[in-house]
C-alpha cells in the first residue's frame, strides 16, 4: 500500500468521523425541540420536585422525606462529609463515573475521560447531593407533581442504583466529592454519547409524566421546555 493510498484512506476515515460528529451535533440541537407533553393524571399536584443543572450534569431534586419515601434511609447522611441530618432536599443524577469523579466542570474535562464516556468504555455512578433549600432560576426549575407521579419517579430513580447483597446502595469511597453535602454510589448502565446524564434526567421526567424532550444529550434540551 503506497503513501497516496494510505492518505486517501486516512482522509476518508477522518471525513466519516467528522460527518458522524456533525450529524450528532445537529440531532442533539434539533430533536430536543420535539416535546413530550406532560400527562395530567387528574390528581392534586402537591409534591415539589426540581430539575437542577450545574452546567454539565442535570439532577432531579426531591424532598428528603415524606410519607411516600425517605431517601435518607438509602442515602445515609453520614455518607457525606458534613454528616448533617437537617437537609430538606436531595438531588440525584446518573452519569459516567469518570465524568463525575474527574470532571466537576467542563474546564476539568480530559480527552481520555471523554472518549471512555462517549463509547461505552467506563462504569456509571449516581451522584447524590443534599440541600437545605432550592432557589429557582435559570439553572433550577420547580415542578409540582402528584403522589402517583412521585411514586413513578422514585421507582425510576431507585432502579438505576446498584445494590449489594443486602439491597443497600453501594457507596463509592472517594474524596472527589463536590462539597461537604454529597456522595457517589455505583449505578447500573453505561454512559454514552447516545445516553448521557441529561438523557437520564429527561427520561426521569417522562417517568413522572412531566414535560420533556423526545431525546436530548444536553441540559439545554430539558430546560427549554420549562422556560
Amino acid at each position: 500500500m503506497n503513501v497516496k493510498t494510505v492518505l486517501i484512506y486516512a482522509l476518508k476515515v477522518v471525513g466519516i468521523i467528522l460527518g458522524v460528529v456533525i450529524i450528532y451535533v445537529l440531532l442533539g440541537l434539533l430533536i430536543p425541540y420535539i416535546p413530550v407533553s406532560a400527562k395530567d393524571d387528574g390528581e392534586k399536584k402537591d409534591i415539589p420536585i426540581y430539575i437542577y443543572t450545574n452546567g454539565v450534569h442535570t439532577d432531579i431534586v426531591m424532598p428528603v422525606r415524606n410519607d411516600l419515601k425517605d431517601w435518607s434511609l438509602m442515602i445515609p447522611f453520614e455518607d457525606t462529609k458534613s454528616k448533617k441530618t437537617d437537609y430538606n432536599y436531595v438531588g440525584i443524577g446518573w452519569g459516567d463515573k469518570g465524568f463525575y469523579l474527574d470532571t466537576p466542570t467542563w474546564a476539568d474535562l480530559k480527552f481520555s475521560t471523554a472518549v471512555k464516556a462517549a463509547f461505552w468504555l467506563s462504569d456509571s455512578a449516581m451522584h447524590c447531593t443534599y440541600y437545605y433549600a432550592m432557589k429557582e432560576g435559570e439553572d433550577c426549575k420547580k415542578i409540582m407533581i402528584s403522589r402517583n407521579q412521585y411514586k413513578n419517579l422514585v421507582k425510576f430513580v431507585e432502579d438505576k442504583f446498584d445494590r449489594d447483597q443486602n439491597g443497600k446502595f453501594m457507596l463509592i469511597p472517594t474524596n472527589a466529592v463536590y462539597g461537604d453535602n454529597d456522595a457517589f454510589y455505583d449505578a447500573k448502565g453505561t454512559y454514552s454519547f447516545l445516553y448521557t446524564c441529561n438523557t437520564w434526567s429527561n427520561n426521569a421526567l417522562k417517568a413522572a409524566g412531566q414535560k420533556a424532550a423526545l431525546w436530548t444529550p444536553s441540559d439545554f434540551g430539558i430546560f427549554q421546555h420549562y422556560k
